[in-house]
This record gives C-alpha cells, structure tokens and sequence, in this order.
C-alpha cells in the first residue's frame, strides 16, 4: 500500500512559527508532527509514499531524506494550492493504479490502529465525535453502516463525527475519476476543491465506505492542539521512565518531560509536559506544558502553555535586592 500525505500549507495559525518552518516540521514531543506521521505509518509497514509540498517544500523534502532515507519518497508540488481535492487530483499519476492507498493529513496526529485500517475489506474513513461539527467535514451513516454523505462544514450539521484526515480509499481510479469530476465541472466549496465533494461524488457512484473512529485526534494547525498534543503524546510510558537527571545538575524534572540531545540545563524546574530540542541552553528556568525549539538559548524565564522556535533567545530579568520592612514591590503591574 502507498501512503499519500499533503504537507503543501502555509500553517498561517501558527504563525510566527510557520515563517520560517513548513507547518508539518514544528516539534512536538521528541518528533515533528510529519515524523511522528511518517513512523506510524513504518510500523504499520508502509515505506512508500507520495508527498504533495507547497511552501517551504524544499524543506519537508530535506527533512524526509535526511532522517528517513530507506523509505520511497516522491514529492508532487501543489501550485497553485487550491484545497485538499486539488492537492490530490495533482499527484493523482502516482497513485491512481495502485491496489489502494492511505491519505494522511500532514499536519494532523492521529492514534489508530492503522493495520486494521489497512486490513478493512472497504474504503474507511476516519472520524472523530466533536463539539462543534460545522468546523470541519462531517459524515452521516446509514441504517446498513455504510457512509450515506460527506458534507465540509456545513452550517446545519447532521453529524457530529467529524473527518480526521485519514482516509483508506481501495479504489484510487474511482477517486481520481471523482477528482476530475468536481474539477472539470469547477465544483469549489467556499473557493477550494474539497475531497469531501469528491468522495461524495463516489458513493453517489455505488462506493461502499465506513467510518472508523479514532482513539485520539490532534490538528496541530493551531497553539493549543499543538500543546495539547505534545501532552498527550509525553504521557506515554517511556518519556515517564526517562531519568534526566545526569544532564541537568541543579534541576527538578517533574514528568513527562522529553530533552533532546547536547542540551545544556542548569538550576532549573522542568515540566510537566515540557519537551525541548538538541543543543538548547536553559539556566534558571521554570518551565511548564511548553515545547522548545532546538539550538535556543532561555535564561531567567518562567514560561507556561508557551512554543517557542529553534534558534531563538530569551533573557528574562534577574534580581538582586534588599527589602525593608512594611515594603510592597510589584514587577507584574
């Protein structure tokens, strides 16, 4: 099976961070959002897949052959970028005669068992319950448990399952016949060719598919999922059972935390949730649900709920001071 993964975004809600870094790579937990994408498809034995880049794609393929160079990787550039449909319709010549295929959103973390997802005898798409349906493409079942609509963002929501961006398609020319479809016939929802529409258009087609829930769901296209999922994903086992305490003299490490390599860290509180890039510096800190960048550099800083980039600095303020009595300082008003 080949895994077909968009990564062609600019991420314009996770600026700053995006100005320099194409959304897919900003860290999270001891990985970029792609990395941890791209190992679970490995374990799941997919090493072939198709990337559809954008901006800064000369960077997303950098990072893919770097760090994974035994895999098959192909890179379509997506330009003009004009929706998920389009996106797909593009590099439609490398997947349309496989057996099938798996889409993966590449800026959405998603926990599932992905071999039984591979192994389901029809299409499957992955869904999750949410609060607020009309933000995302949603899908409502039939009687006989197959997915009678897919509609993106609808005003009047009939559904509260929302798409993750996991999509098992087992008949790519049915797909690619659909995509020319709405773009032949220039069928855009709010300006951009949908994937929605295009799998709409294959069941009204006789295409049988069923929606697959997933244990947990995490668009990093934002601060606050991304944070959220950088929790989550320290929360498991082994970033519990990591001992820091020979690389950080003076330090109180509260777990989960993740420290990457040639870190320097002194006098300082680390965590919870806390991860942190190679070759950082941190001396007197107190850091808490945070994700720090590599190769930064932050002194007399106490930071919660806070990204910060690689290569940045911060420098907050260190006191020295003889109070009297009956004295009231205040440094936050």
């Amino acid at each position: 099976m080949k895994a077909v993964i968009p990564v062609a975004g600019v991420g314009s809600k996770l600026r700053p961070h995006t100005h320099t870094q194409p959304k897919s790579l900003v860290p999270v937990a001891d990985n970029t959002i792609l990395g941890h994408i791209i190992e679970k498809l490995l374990e799941a034995g997919i090493d072939d897949f198709v990337f559809i880049i954008g901006y800064l794609g000369e960077k997303v393929e950098q990072y893919v052959r770097q760090k994974y160079p035994a895999v098959k990787a192909t890179f379509v550039v997506q330009e003009p970028r004009e929706g998920l449909g389009h996106a797909l319709w593009i590099a439609r010549h490398t997947f349309e005669d496989d057996g099938s295929v798996l889409i993966m959103l590449g800026d959405a973390i998603v926990d599932v068992d992905l071999k039984a997802v591979i192994d389901a005898p029809t299409s499957v798409l992955g869904v999750k319950k949410v609060s607020k349906p009309s933000l995302f493409g949603v899908t409502e079942v039939g009687n006989d448990e197959y997915i009678v609509k897919v509609v993106e963002k609808p005003k009047i929501p009939k559904s509260n399952f929302a798409l993750v961006g996991l999509y098992k398609i087992i008949h790519p020319k049915q797909l690619v016949a659909s995509l020319e479809h709405i773009i032949t016939e220039d069928l855009r929802t709010q300006g951009e060719y949908h994937l929605t529409d295009a799998l709409m258009h294959m069941i009204k087609n006789g295409e049988k598919m069923v929606t697959w829930s997933v244990d947990h769901w995490f668009d990093c296209g934002k601060k606050d999922t991304l944070l959220e999922a950088n929790a989550t994903l320290l929360a498991r086992p082994h970033f519990r059972e990591r001992d820091y305490s020979n690389k950080c003299p003076g330090c109180i490490i509260i777990p989960p935390v993740s420290i990457g390599e040639d870190c320097t860290i002194t006098n300082s509180i680390i965590g919870p949730n806390v991860a942190i890039g190679d070759n950082t510096t941190i001396t007197n800190c107190i850091l808490s649900n945070s994700i720090i960048g590599s190769f930064s550099e932050l002194r007399f800083a106490v930071m919660q709920d806070s990204i910060i980039g690689s290569d940045a600095t911060f420098k907050g303020f260190s006191h020295s001071l003889n109070i009297g009595d009956s004295t009231e300082i205040n440094f936050g008003q």
